[in-house]
């Protein structure tokens, strides 16, 4: 969206739960495993301890629920897949990891975007944590679900 005063663009934040849009907020909050990640040599030979944060929008069908896994995505399904691609190993960027996990979400159709917080724990001494937030959207759904 461009803002015509000033013409800078802007962006619209993600919409996570949205009834006008149906759309559902399923999230992982502060999942904190062990990774091999970073492009110095010390973070090449041991894991180091990140915390990732997970929301996606997801959208609604007509269909009322009928109270099985199968009707909802399933928050246990993206914790397995974030570790299945660190078992895959070492990644040098936190922005890779995060990308990857983005495109993991966004295979299952019902899934309108993700955003994705990936953080080191321990890497700048000064600091709680260092990391980056990406958000990726699905086209087609995104295209056809807007008001």
């Amino acid at each position: 969206m461009t803002d015509h005063r000033t013409t800078k663009t802007t962006h619209r934040p993600i919409v996570l739960a949205d009834a006008g849009r149906k759309l559902r907020h399923v999230f992982v909050r502060d999942l904190e495993l062990g990774a091999k990640i970073g492009v110095h040599t010390s973070e090449r030979v041991s894991t180091q301890p990140i915390r990732i944060n997970v929301d996606l929008a997801v959208h609604e069908d007509d269909a009322p629920l009928r109270d099985e896994l199968a009707d909802v995505v399933c928050y246990e399904d993206i914790v397995n897949a974030i570790k299945g691609l660190l078992a895959q190993g070492h990644v040098n960027l936190v922005e890779t990891l995060a990308e990857r996990i983005a495109a993991r979400c966004l295979v299952d159709p019902r899934v309108y975007s993700a955003r994705i917080r990936i953080e080191k724990l321990r890497v700048i001494a000064e600091a709680a944590s260092v990391g980056v937030e990406i958000e990726r959207r699905r086209p087609k759904l995104a295209a056809s679900v807007r008001p």
